[in-house]
């Protein structure tokens, strides 16, 4: 491709002059790999961005969109439903975490995590309890980009140039303890007390009768793959509860099975009372998001509201869109019919055994992992926090491998259809990566 013609897209997370310079094209994907336009064939070390988790070019879900877009192309989702809706609907909910039985169908992580912000603030005004207005954050987190989620969030970069945000957030500390758990294998041993701070300032400070939420990513994946703390997550589930509080997990990188187990909200044994999904949620074919509601909170906005009055007045043009939901249904089908969630699982102790070997690899300060994903924190150059980070994902690429990277930590997420002979060969290359970036 010329300069010319990729002149008009303006791509999104990407430094464009580097990239228009010298571009990484993908142009076709199967299975495990993508083909670049030289040919080549590039093993997907992040499942596309987390969300390619069945691998790529699943015939029964390009069959299922192919069959609804000839079938049913488009359908409103305002006061008018379409079957497949309602069966994607009635699917996902089978598949969440007991208790959680009530799916509002959004586009997108970020979608997702603005709704739910909206879902707690709505759900406490109806219910007589208006003045919990406030919502909790954590350093570090990623909820997407839209305001709300920028808001909660603690990535600063992604918060620098948008200074206007919602004025009644909170922020928890991260749980990243690099001191006390460096090289850490699955759960860390350390930081459950960092949950304490909800009690001890948070609610202290604003009143906990101000306070709508608390979001959290069970693991932060966007900022580096943070595991949380043994604990730890029981822990704010205990506060919560305590002070009448709303507990949503942001579940759009950890749910559908990349931690090992179908939800993190069931791998950690903590039902929060909203679960954000997206992602995984139709195998990253169309965009899809949902949020996995408990049955009390939906009941509330019915008992609010006049029989012919809209209960949440909330949603978009393409909610439950026809094949979004198509491929939802297939993506659903064919974790469950291949037992996706249960590999991943046992493929984790190869997974972890092999991203571990490379502690001794020059400039690797911290590796973390669970289930199929890991961190590999790597040291800063000196004034230039965050290049050696990007340098090893150029020379992945020219290896023939994908990986994600933010700052200087390179994240490595595959599809859960990895072989133990292409994880072997994930890490082989990702070290040689390492090794030969200065």
């Amino acid at each position: 491709m010329t300069q010319i013609n990729m002149d008009a897209f303006w791509m999104p997370f990407t430094a464009n002059r580097q990239f228009k310079s010298a571009p990484r094209m993908l142009v076709s994907a199967d299975g495990m790999y993508y083909q670049d336009d030289l040919g080549r064939a590039i093993l997907d070390g992040c499942a596309g961005l987390w969300c390619v988790n069945a691998g790529h070019n699943r015939k029964p879900i390009v069959e299922a969109v192919q069959k609804q877009v000839a079938t049913l192309d488009y359908a409103p989702p305002f006061q008018i439903g379409h079957p497949k809706a309602f069966e994607a609907a009635e699917k996902l909910a089978a598949m969440a975490p007991v208790g959680l039985s009530k799916v509002f169908f959004v586009n997108s992580g970020s979608e997702a995590a603005d709704t739910a912000l909206k879902m707690a603030v709505a759900y406490h005004r109806v219910r007589g309890d208006a003045a919990r207005v406030k919502l909790i954050g954590r350093e570090r987190g990623y909820h997407g980009v839209n305001f709300g989620g920028i808001s909660v969030g603690g990535i600063a970069g992604n918060r620098k140039l948008f200074p206007v945000g919602l004025p009644a957030v909170d922020h928890l500390r991260s749980t990243h303890d690099l001191a006390r758990n460096a090289f850490s294998r699955g759960e860390p041993e350390f930081g459950a007390e960092f949950a304490d701070e909800l009690e001890a300032r948070i609610i202290t400070l604003h009143d906990p009768s101000t306070i709508a939420a608390v979001i959290v990513e069970p693991m932060a994946g966007s900022t580096g793959v943070l595991i949380p703390p043994r604990g730890y997550l029981q822990r704010l589930r205990e506060i919560c509860d305590k002070y009448g509080i709303l507990l949503i997990f942001d579940e759009v990188i950890t749910g559908f099975g990349r931690l090992g187990a179908d939800w993190a909200s069931n791998k950690f044994d903590v039902l929060p009372d909203i679960i954000t999904c997206a992602k995984g949620l139709s195998n990253g074919v169309v965009p899809m998001g949902a949020l996995l509601v408990k049955p009390e909170i939906h009941d509330a906005f019915m008992a609010a509201a006049g029989e012919r009055m809209i209960e949440f007045p909330h949603g978009y043009t393409y909610s439950a869109h026809p094949l979004a939901c198509a491929a939802s249904i297939a993506t659903l089908d064919l974790y469950q019919e291949e037992g996706l969630f249960q590999r991943a699982a046992e493929l984790s102790p190869r997974f972890e055994q092999q991203v571990h070997a490379l502690r001794s690899v020059k400039n690797v300060k911290d590796i973390r992992n669970l289930g199929l994903v890991a961190g590999i924190e790597l040291d800063s150059r000196p004034g230039a926090a965050g290049q050696r980070g990007f340098d090893v994902f150029l020379k992945c690429w020219e290896k023939g491998v994908l990986v994600r990277f933010t700052g200087d930590i390179i994240a490595v997420s595959p599809p859960l259809i990895i072989s133990e002979n292409e994880i072997d060969r994930l890490f082989m290359l990702i070290a040689e990566a390492i090794h030969e970036t200065a």
